[in-house]
This record gives structure tokens, sequence and C-alpha cells, in this order.
């Protein structure tokens, strides 16, 4: 029973130092990220590196806008289908908009849509510079003076926190957008005819701008995550897969938490 205890202890401590361990590293990342950025907008070759960004904005961001529209406007959809018989009880149906409006604009349509750009964008990421890791390029680059975190992690970032931003909004307009075609279709004009009207009574300022401000720190979690568990990779293929693994895997999981902290900021702060 003792040594049973004492292995259990020992679990525990490591994994908690493990814990320590990785987001101490992924403190520095952020550092050497944010420094690095600086130097990119002071530079004199900062078209370039927008260049650079703006590539990675197109990968990241632009193609995952199909996806995004069409898992946003299902969660429209499901959210008014639900919604719609407890309120019908009590002759509330109306305020389905309500619902579907601060749902949407404050919590589900960041955290959907960031872990829809973590299956799209971040496994992507990881993969990409898992494989260069593997095939020596991180290594050639250094030997050419040529910092990986300012050509490689830099556009990424800053591509995946902007991009996450703009989806979130297009994220919230399909998520209202999949409400009023439930409405139109399925739950009837006492319903459908004052919808709009009744999501734009309910929505203040603060629903739309918590929302971006939970999408930039997903967008920066999912890319810091993805550039971490990318420049790591060792064993060849199977270093690549498990790091792509693992990305999805942590990405999700501080997703959720963060979603969680800013939930009790914004209810102690009352936002």
């Amino acid at each position: 029973m003792a040594g049973g205890g004492r292995n259990f202890v020992e679990s525990i401590g490591s994994s908690a130092m493990g814990t320590v361990r990785y987001l101490g590293g992924l403190a520095l990342l952020v550092g050497q990220t944010c420094y690095w950025a600086a130097r990119n907008i002071a530079s004199r070759k900062a078209l370039s590196h927008l260049h650079a960004m703006s590539i990675q904005m197109v990968r990241v961001g632009v193609r995952s806008v199909p996806v995004v529209v069409l898992v946003q406007v299902f969660i429209g959809v499901i959210l008014a289908l639900q919604m719609y018989p407890p309120l019908k009880d009590f002759e509330q149906q109306a305020t389905i908009a309500n619902i579907v409006g601060v749902a949407g604009f404050r919590m589900l349509g960041p955290i959907i849509t960031a872990v829809v750009l973590t299956g799209f964008a971040g496994a992507s990421i990881a993969a990409e510079m898992g494989t260069m890791v593997v095939a020596e390029e991180i290594e050639a680059m250094q030997a050419m003076a040529l910092d990986p975190i300012r050509y490689l992690v830099v556009p990424r970032v800053v591509a995946t926190v902007v991009m996450m931003v703009m989806l979130s909004v297009i994220a919230d307009l399909m998520i209202a957008l999949g409400g009023y075609i439930t409405s139109s279709l399925v739950l009837g004009p006492e319903v459908y005819m004052v919808y709009w009207a009744k999501m734009q009574d309910q929505l203040k300022y603060r629903d739309f701008y918590t929302g971006l401000i939970q999408a930039g720190v997903f967008g920066l979690l999912i890319s810091l995550i993805a550039c971490r568990e990318g420049l790591k990779v060792s064993g060849g293929a199977e270093g690549v897969g498990r790091a792509t693994t693992m990305t999805v895997v942590y990405s999700i999981f501080a997703i959720i938490i963060s979603a969680c902290l800013f939930t009790m900021i914004f209810y102690a702060f009352k936002l």
C-alpha cells in the first residue's frame, strides 16, 4: 500500500511538473514570437514578412470559410429546434432569437470556430513544421542564421489570430442565419416575424466584443500549441503523427479551459 501510494504521488508530481514545463515552453514561445513580430514590423523587409503572413492567412482562414459557414448554420438550426419545445410551454417561443443571438455571439461562435480551426489549420501547421524538423530544414535555416521563430512561427501565429477573429464574425452571422432559416421553415410566423427585431433588442456591443476577445485568444492558443508541437518533433513520421494528434488534443483542452475562465471573468465583471 505504501509503495502504491508513493507511486501515485510520484505520478501526480510528474504530471504537474510536465504541465508546468509545457506552459513555460509556451510562455517562452509567446515572448519570442512577440519579439520577432515587433522586429518584423520595424524591419526594412516588412513587406516580405507581410506577404508571408498573407499566404498563411489564406491557408489558415480563407480555406476554412466554407467549413465554418456550414457548421455554424447547422449550429443555429440545432439551437432553434432544441429551444422551441421548452419555450413554447411558457408561450415564449418568440425569444428563440434572444437565446440564439446571445449564445452564438458570446460563446458558441468563437468556440465552435476554434474547434474547426484546430482540426483544419492547427493540425496542418504541426504536421508541416514537424516534417521540416524531420527533413532537417530547421537545422538548415539555423545554419544560415535564420531564426525559425521569425520566419516560420510569427507568420502562422499572427495569421491564425487575425483569421480566427474574422471567422468568428462570420460564424456569429451564420448562427443567426441558421436560427432564422429554422424559424421561417419550421417554427412558424410567431417566431420568424419578430426574429431579427428580438435579436437586435437583446444583443449589446459587449456580446460582440467579448466573443471577439475570446476568438483572438483561441487563435493564439491553437497556433502556439501547433508550432510548439511541430518544432519538438522527433522520431520521424511517427513523431509527426504524434505531434498532429497532440496538437488537436491540447488545443481543444486549452480552448475549453480558457472559455471557462473567460466566462467566470465576464460574470464577475458583469460583462
